[in-house]
């Protein structure tokens, strides 16, 4: 079965850099697309970035698009969130998620598998 494990959120200040790693494992992943969405307090769960596992395009929210870079290592299985010049804004439960079809989409409904979950704070 399809597993998705986030690791390397934390407390950090306005300004600093913080990078997120989703560990997948239970298949090959070469046809899927990965996806970033983040969830704040009392707020929606809003989508934040995505790549395509296999051709390694990527797709941004406008309000993280030069902040946030989305890449993969295909020899760890691994998909990272690198973010940089955060906000309190930025401030959400963070949560990888991944999409059998590949398409790409900023439409959660769409994603089967979900990881936990990792905290990130930006204190100002």
């Amino acid at each position: 079965q399809v597993q998705l494990v986030e690791s390397g959120g934390g407390l950090v200040q306005a300004g600093g850099s913080l990078r997120l790693s989703c560990a997948a494992s239970g298949r090959t992943f070469s046809s899927y697309t990965m996806a970033w969405f983040r969830q704040a307090p009392g707020k929606e769960r809003q989508f934040v970035g995505f790549i395509r596992w296999s051709a390694g395009t990527t797709y941004y929210e406008e309000s993280v698009k030069g902040r946030f870079t989305i890449s993969r290592d295909n020899a760890k299985n691994t998909v990272y969130l690198q973010m940089n010049s955060l906000k309190p804004e930025d401030t959400a439960v963070y949560y990888c998620a991944a999409d059998s079809r590949g398409y790409g989409t900023t439409d959660r409904s769409r994603y089967d598998y979900w990881g936990q979950g990792t905290q990130v704070t930006v204190s100002s």
